[in-house]
This record gives C-alpha cells, sequence and structure tokens, in this order.
C-alpha cells in the first residue's frame, strides 16, 4: 500500500456470527476520502442469487440513499436505479445454499467524507460463488447528507447473517506529502479498532503482532476454559473452571519484531458420561515472552471422588449418590504482571459444584441446587467494548454446576445443560463449560497502545 493509505480498522466475525457490523472512531482530520473493503458471506438460506447488503452512515435511514447500478450474473445485465431509500445497496455474497467456502468481495470509495456537501460512493462488488449466478455489481451511490461520516453500518438483507471469518477492513486515504493523524503502529490481529486514545488488537485467533515502531503496551491474555464433567447416569457432573488471565502493563517491544499471540481452545466435555474422566483442561494462551495464562481446569464427573482439575480457575467438584467430589485450586501466576483465578467449588452428594473464575471462587452445591459458576473480571471493559469482544465487558468466568438455573455467569462461563450447544461457554472469552455436557470457551489476547 502507498503510503498514504492507511488500515484505520479491521473486524472478523467470530462464530456467533452478526447480522452488522459497525466502524465508530473515524478520524475526523489527516484524510480526504475511505476506502471499504469487504469479504464476505452469508448464512442465508434458500436462495441460489446470494445475499444482499448494504451500507449506511452516521446510523442514518430515511430515504437518505440512491444509486444507478449495472449487474451481470453470468447470463445477463441489467441496469437499474434507486431513489430515496434507507440504505445504499452494495450488491451480493454468496448464501449458505451455494459453493461452500466461497466469500465474496467488495469496495467502497467514499470520496470527501467529512466535506459539507452530499456523498458520492462508488462500489465494485463480485459474489464469487462459483455457479452460473455469480454476481458483479458496479455501483455509484450518493448519501444526501451535509454530515460529516463518522461512523459506517454494513448489513445483510436480514434474512442471514455474515457467517464466521467475514473480514471488513477500513482504509484513510491522506494527501500525498501529509502525516495522518491516527494511524495504528503495528499489525496482527482479528479486530484492529481505536477509541482516540489508544489502539487495539484483538487475537480471536493465534497470529504475530508485529509493531512498525518502538511501543509500550499493555497485555490482557486470557487461556481457554476447562470442558464440564459428567456421568453415565443422572449427569451431576462439575462445572468447567475458567481460563486464567494474566495482564502485564508497559510492555516495551522492538520495531520490525513478529510476536508472537498464542490463544488457547477451550477444553472439550466429558460427553460420554463416563464417571472416572473430568473434563478436559483448557489450552494455555501466551503473549511473547509474558507468563502463560493457564487453561481453565476440567469438571469433576459425578459419582466419583475425582474431584475437579486444577487450572487457571479450578474445575467444579462433581456431585453423586454415592461420592462427591471437590473443586481445584488455581494454578495462575503473576510474574512479571498479574495473574487471575480461583478455585472451584465442591459437590454435595445430589448437585455438583461450578467452575471459579477470573473473579471469583466458584460455588459449592448446596442440597439438590448445583453451585454457581465464579464470574469473571470486567476490568477491561472498555477493551472489550472498543474490540466487540468479551461477554458484558467481562472474561473468564467459571462454569455453572449441574443442576443450577441455566443462567449464564458473566464472562462467557456455561449454564447447566444436557446439551452440548447450551452449556458450552461462548467462544474468546476464556469461560468455563456448564455441567453436565459442554465445551469451555476459547481464549484471546488483547494489546493496546497509545494513539
Amino acid at each position: 500500500m502507498p503510503a498514504n493509505y492507511t488500515l484505520l480498522e479491521k473486524i472478523t466475525v467470530g462464530a456467533a456470527g452478526t447480522s452488522a457490523v459497525t466502524f465508530t472512531n473515524i478520524p475526523q482530520t489527516g484524510y480526504t476520502d475511505l476506502v471499504v473493503k469487504v469479504s464476505g458471506r452469508s448464512s442465508r438460506t434458500g436462495t441460489s442469487s446470494g445475499d444482499s447488503f448494504s451500507i449506511a452512515f452516521n446510523g442514518v435511514g430515511g430515504t437518505s440513499y440512491s444509486d444507478i447500478g449495472l449487474r451481470g450474473s453470468g447470463s445477463a445485465v441489467i441496469s437499474y436505479s434507486d431513489t430515496s431509500q434507507p440504505v445504499a445497496d452494495l450488491g451480493r455474497v454468496p448464501a449458505a445454499n451455494q459453493t461452500a467456502s466461497t466469500f465474496g468481495n467488495s469496495e467502497v470509495y467514499i470520496p470527501n467524507y467529512t466535506g459539507s456537501t452530499f456523498k458520492s460512493i462508488f462500489v465494485d462488488t463480485v459474489s464469487e460463488n462459483n455457479a452460473t449466478e455469480a454476481y458483479q455489481t458496479l455501483l455509484a451511490g450518493l448519501f444526501s447528507n451535509t454530515a460529516a461520516i463518522t461512523s459506517i453500518n454494513i448489513a445483510t438483507s436480514g434474512l442471514g447473517s455474515w457467517v464466521q471469518n467475514s473480514t471488513f477492513y477500513l482504509y484513510g486515504v491522506a494527501k500525498l506529502g501529509t502525516t495522518p493523524a491516527i494511524v495504528p503502529y503495528a499489525t496482527g490481529g482479528d479486530t484492529i479498532m481505536t477509541d482516540g486514545t489508544y489502539w487495539y488488537h484483538a487475537f480471536k485467533s493465534s497470529g504475530t503482532f508485529t509493531p512498525q515502531k518502538i511501543l509500550s503496551c499493555d497485555v490482557v491474555v486470557v487461556a481457554g476454559g476447562g470442558g464440564a464433567g459428567a456421568d453415565a447416569s443422572a449427569g451431576q457432573g462439575a462445572g468447567g473452571g475458567a481460563g486464567g488471565i494474566f495482564y502485564a502493563t508497559s510492555q516495551s517491544l522492538a520495531s520490525g519484531t513478529g510476536y508472537a499471540a498464542i490463544v488457547g481452545g477451550g477444553g472439550a466435555g466429558n460427553k460420554a458420561g463416563n464417571s472416572g474422566l473430568r473434563g478436559d483442561n483448557g489450552s494455555n494462551s501466551t503473549f511473547a515472552s509474558l507468563t502463560a495464562a493457564v487453561g481453565g481446569g476440567g469438571g469433576g464427573p459425578g459419582n466419583s471422588t475425582l474431584g475437579g482439575a486444577s487450572g487457571g480457575s479450578g474445575g467444579g467438584g462433581g456431585g453423586g449418590s454415592s461420592s462427591t467430589g471437590t473443586g481445584g485450586a488455581s494454578t495462575q501466576t503473576g510474574t512479571g504482571g498479574t495473574g487471575y483465578g480461583n478455585a472451584g467449588g465442591a459437590g454435595v452428594s445430589i448437585a455438583a459444584g461450578a467452575g471459579g473464575g477470573a473473579g471469583a471462587v466458584g460455588g459449592s452445591a448446596s442440597g439438590s441446587i448445583g453451585g454457581t459458576g465464579g464470574i469473571g473480571l470486567n476490568t477491561w471493559s472498555s477493551w472489550a467494548s472498543t474490540t466487540g469482544t468479551g461477554d458484558s465487558g467481562y472474561f473468564a468466568s467459571g462454569g455453572n454446576g449441574w443442576s443450577t438455573a441455566a443462567t449464564r455467569p458473566l464472562g462467557g462461563g456455561g449454564p447447566s445443560s444436557g446439551t452440548v450447544a447450551i452449556g458450552s461457554a461462548y467462544a474468546n472469552t476464556g469461560g468455563g463449560a456448564g455441567g453436565f455436557v459442554g465445551n469451555g470457551g476459547s481464549g484471546i489476547v488483547l494489546v493496546r497502545y497509545a494513539v
């Protein structure tokens, strides 16, 4: 890319999917034009021509958009025009029943985005569905509004959502010979965002962080959460422990050096219902040479003296008619920074303990009620808000023990459940799974530095 063409933000969709993504905190000085690049796919079913998608600015709808387009399907070409629309059309992307693993591509050019006149846009889109109706679209649009563009929303038709790994890039174009006002000073991460004070790089999957100049960085590393325990008959399995959190400030990182960000996976639950097996521990997450965030401990099985496993936060102890299990211990350390983790709760004769969370110990079972997962931490809620990660600003809660009510602890931990889909913790939170079947949530690495 030329020196005056700068990546401002990058958003990658996670496993849960989303109907829309929004770029915010768009610089109002230093750049003249904006460029949006999309690599997207929709979950929409029952269509042979893909899913339409659109763009809107500043949350403005009504009748503010008009466009003129030319579209080819591989067998025919049409021209069309739309006036007084609530959004601007961008064409189509592949849908669920089209060629697997293909993503449509689009580029949107927005000149003079801070000007006080109406804003024109130019669009080039290809759906790349490798089928007869592989739509290609060229479009000229107009946003009839004189306000500077401060946010950009890109949405599917509403009949489907953006699927995992759909990726959106926002670039700023500066005048040649000028220094842009806000630029990221590093590469790497699934999401790159700024709140105007800091740049944030969120690694939802493993990657490499490479500074373009010497940086002083703060780092949050969350390990994968532990899987849930179970038993062969009744299901008094315990909740998995949350992945440990490691936090370090003012890390001096050299220019041009690549620093590995390793994101740990969540532990698998004991879905086979074997009374002698815990859920699996989560995997460690690391950044550079810092102390690892330790994977959460697996929950203990029911009807067994085998308690919850130790880990970043300990897994809960199983319950059962013949025996009970103790909660696992926290093994998270904080050398070179601060570590966060807590022990799991104990089980009783007919209910299981909960996994520990980064913010509190896991609850022990009482009577016929399983323990409640230890809450996560929202210390980094501003990081979570800016990058669109975490669970209501929290990371790393423990999973509930069987048979707690199905309320999910804040921090991504799983509620107690008999199905993996419900009992599993949220991805990229480090949450522990809910007993008696569920998988732990994967971890995350967050890096920030001053603008």
